[in-house]
Protein backbone atom coordinates (compact mmCIF):
# COMPACT_ATOMS: atom_id res chain seq x y z
CA UNK A 1 0.00 0.00 0.00
CA UNK A 2 1.50 3.17 -1.01
CA UNK A 3 1.52 6.65 1.05
CA UNK A 4 -1.33 8.47 -1.43
CA UNK A 5 -3.46 5.39 -0.49
CA UNK A 6 -3.88 6.22 2.97
CA UNK A 7 -6.90 8.50 4.19
CA UNK A 8 -6.91 9.16 8.15
CA UNK A 9 -10.17 8.92 9.71
CA UNK A 10 -12.77 6.38 10.36
CA UNK A 11 -14.21 4.05 7.49
CA UNK A 12 -17.86 4.37 7.27
CA UNK A 13 -20.22 1.35 8.02
CA UNK A 14 -20.86 -1.38 5.29
CA UNK A 15 -24.40 -1.02 7.67
CA UNK A 16 -26.89 1.43 6.76
CA UNK A 17 -27.88 3.37 9.88
CA UNK A 18 -31.44 4.04 11.08
CA UNK A 19 -31.03 6.56 14.09
CA UNK A 20 -34.71 7.40 14.05
CA UNK A 21 -35.82 5.12 17.03
CA UNK A 22 -32.99 6.87 18.95
CA UNK A 23 -32.97 9.07 22.05
CA UNK A 24 -29.00 10.84 21.93
CA UNK A 25 -27.34 13.40 24.86
CA UNK A 26 -24.95 15.51 24.41
CA UNK A 27 -22.94 17.31 27.11
CA UNK A 28 -20.74 19.81 26.23
CA UNK A 29 -18.33 22.03 27.94
CA UNK A 30 -18.54 25.76 27.66
CA UNK A 31 -14.79 26.07 27.82
CA UNK A 32 -12.90 26.70 24.94
CA UNK A 33 -16.56 27.19 23.34
CA UNK A 34 -15.83 29.09 19.97
CA UNK A 35 -14.26 25.54 18.69
CA UNK A 36 -16.68 23.37 20.87
CA UNK A 37 -19.98 24.84 19.65
CA UNK A 38 -19.09 24.02 15.83
CA UNK A 39 -18.28 20.33 17.22
CA UNK A 40 -21.79 20.00 18.33
CA UNK A 41 -23.28 21.55 15.70
CA UNK A 42 -21.65 18.77 13.46
CA UNK A 43 -22.58 16.48 15.85
CA UNK A 44 -26.28 17.31 15.78
CA UNK A 45 -26.14 17.34 12.30
CA UNK A 46 -24.38 13.82 11.72
CA UNK A 47 -27.44 12.63 14.41
CA UNK A 48 -30.19 14.19 12.02
CA UNK A 49 -28.66 12.72 8.73
CA UNK A 50 -28.95 9.65 10.37
CA UNK A 51 -32.59 9.83 10.93
CA UNK A 52 -32.29 10.68 14.80
CA UNK A 53 -35.10 13.47 15.11
CA UNK A 54 -34.16 16.42 16.71
CA UNK A 55 -36.80 16.78 19.87
CA UNK A 56 -34.69 13.36 20.46
CA UNK A 57 -31.51 15.08 21.03
CA UNK A 58 -30.64 16.49 24.14
CA UNK A 59 -28.18 19.02 24.36
CA UNK A 60 -27.02 19.86 27.74
CA UNK A 61 -23.83 21.99 29.00
CA UNK A 62 -20.95 21.60 32.04
CA UNK A 63 -18.06 24.84 32.92
CA UNK A 64 -15.08 22.33 31.99
CA UNK A 65 -14.06 18.99 30.39
CA UNK A 66 -13.61 17.82 34.00
CA UNK A 67 -17.18 17.54 34.62
CA UNK A 68 -18.06 15.62 31.29
CA UNK A 69 -18.54 12.45 33.11
CA UNK A 70 -20.14 13.21 36.33
CA UNK A 71 -23.11 15.33 34.25
CA UNK A 72 -23.05 12.44 31.65
CA UNK A 73 -23.46 9.99 34.22
CA UNK A 74 -26.52 11.86 36.41
CA UNK A 75 -27.98 12.36 33.12
CA UNK A 76 -27.72 9.21 31.44
CA UNK A 77 -29.32 7.91 35.04
CA UNK A 78 -31.84 10.00 35.51
CA UNK A 79 -33.27 9.22 32.05
CA UNK A 80 -32.92 5.61 33.08
CA UNK A 81 -35.15 6.23 36.16
CA UNK A 82 -37.69 7.77 34.71
CA UNK A 83 -38.19 5.41 32.06
CA UNK A 84 -39.16 3.25 34.87
CA UNK A 85 -42.08 5.33 35.97
CA UNK A 86 -45.68 4.34 36.44
CA UNK A 87 -46.93 7.05 34.22
CA UNK A 88 -44.61 5.89 31.14
CA UNK A 89 -46.15 2.87 31.50
CA UNK A 90 -49.52 4.07 31.62
CA UNK A 91 -49.14 6.16 28.59
CA UNK A 92 -47.80 3.29 26.64
CA UNK A 93 -50.93 1.16 28.08
CA UNK A 94 -53.22 3.78 26.76
CA UNK A 95 -51.49 4.98 23.56
CA UNK A 96 -50.94 8.42 24.30
CA UNK A 97 -49.40 10.17 21.60
CA UNK A 98 -46.38 11.66 22.52
CA UNK A 99 -45.85 15.79 21.44
CA UNK A 100 -43.95 16.17 18.40
CA UNK A 101 -43.01 12.48 18.37
CA UNK A 102 -40.40 13.03 21.42
CA UNK A 103 -39.29 9.77 22.45
CA UNK A 104 -39.24 9.46 25.88
CA UNK A 105 -37.22 7.03 28.10
CA UNK A 106 -33.36 6.23 28.76
CA UNK A 107 -30.61 7.75 26.31
CA UNK A 108 -29.64 5.17 23.64
CA UNK A 109 -26.05 6.88 23.42
CA UNK A 110 -24.00 9.78 24.89
CA UNK A 111 -22.12 12.25 22.89
CA UNK A 112 -19.46 14.05 25.06
CA UNK A 113 -17.66 17.26 23.96
CA UNK A 114 -14.94 19.23 25.04
CA UNK A 115 -11.74 20.89 23.59
CA UNK A 116 -8.17 20.50 25.88
CA UNK A 117 -5.12 22.76 25.15
CA UNK A 118 -1.96 22.32 25.80
CA UNK A 119 -0.70 25.14 28.16
CA UNK A 120 2.34 25.31 30.10
CA UNK A 121 1.74 23.40 33.19
CA UNK A 122 0.91 19.85 34.02
CA UNK A 123 -3.21 20.66 34.11
CA UNK A 124 -3.70 19.53 30.53
CA UNK A 125 -2.46 16.08 31.52
CA UNK A 126 -4.06 15.52 34.36
CA UNK A 127 -7.44 16.72 33.14
CA UNK A 128 -7.19 14.59 29.71
CA UNK A 129 -6.31 11.64 31.50
CA UNK A 130 -9.02 12.24 33.81
CA UNK A 131 -11.71 13.14 31.61
CA UNK A 132 -10.81 10.01 29.30
CA UNK A 133 -11.28 7.66 31.94
CA UNK A 134 -13.97 9.06 33.32
CA UNK A 135 -15.53 8.92 30.36
CA UNK A 136 -15.03 5.39 29.12
CA UNK A 137 -16.42 4.35 33.03
CA UNK A 138 -19.56 5.97 32.12
CA UNK A 139 -20.14 4.17 29.29
CA UNK A 140 -19.53 1.06 30.88
CA UNK A 141 -20.82 1.74 34.45
CA UNK A 142 -24.30 2.87 32.60
CA UNK A 143 -24.36 0.54 29.46
CA UNK A 144 -25.25 2.75 27.20
CA UNK A 145 -22.82 4.03 24.70
CA UNK A 146 -20.49 7.12 25.83
CA UNK A 147 -18.70 8.51 22.72
CA UNK A 148 -15.30 10.35 23.67
CA UNK A 149 -15.58 13.51 21.74
CA UNK A 150 -13.15 15.64 23.64
CA UNK A 151 -10.59 17.51 21.47
CA UNK A 152 -6.69 16.83 22.96
CA UNK A 153 -4.57 19.22 21.48
CA UNK A 154 -1.65 20.90 22.08
CA UNK A 155 -2.06 24.10 20.16
CA UNK A 156 -5.12 26.08 19.02
CA UNK A 157 -4.22 25.49 15.51
CA UNK A 158 -4.88 21.81 15.94
CA UNK A 159 -8.26 22.25 17.83
CA UNK A 160 -9.98 24.44 15.63
CA UNK A 161 -8.34 22.35 12.69
CA UNK A 162 -10.26 19.68 14.28
CA UNK A 163 -13.46 21.33 14.66
CA UNK A 164 -13.69 22.79 11.02
CA UNK A 165 -12.65 26.30 11.70
CA UNK A 166 -9.18 25.87 10.71
CA UNK A 167 -7.78 29.48 10.22
CA UNK A 168 -5.79 28.74 7.10
CA UNK A 169 -7.23 27.52 3.44
CA UNK A 170 -7.32 24.43 4.54
CA UNK A 171 -10.85 24.91 7.77
CA UNK A 172 -10.14 20.10 8.64
CA UNK A 173 -12.22 18.45 9.25
CA UNK A 174 -14.96 18.63 11.71
CA UNK A 175 -14.90 16.00 13.99
CA UNK A 176 -18.54 16.45 15.35
CA UNK A 177 -19.79 14.71 12.47
CA UNK A 178 -17.85 11.38 12.94
CA UNK A 179 -19.23 11.31 16.94
CA UNK A 180 -22.44 11.93 15.96
CA UNK A 181 -22.31 8.57 13.58
CA UNK A 182 -20.59 6.82 16.32
CA UNK A 183 -23.49 7.46 18.86
CA UNK A 184 -25.89 5.95 16.14
CA UNK A 185 -23.67 3.32 15.26
CA UNK A 186 -23.05 2.31 18.75
CA UNK A 187 -26.39 2.78 19.97
CA UNK A 188 -27.72 0.15 17.25
CA UNK A 189 -24.84 -2.31 18.13
CA UNK A 190 -26.32 -5.56 18.68
CA UNK A 191 -25.08 -9.03 19.19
Amino acid sequence: MGGDDFHKGVKPSAQSLDGSSLRILIVHTRWNQEIVDPLVTGAITSLEQQGVKRENIVVRDVPGAYELPGAAQKLIRQSQQQSNLVSNIVDDLLNTPKLNDEKRGPFDAAICVGVLIKGSTMHFEYIAEAVSQGIMRVGLETGVPTVFGVLTCLTDDQAMQRAGIGRGEDKGHNHGLDWGTAAVEMALLKL
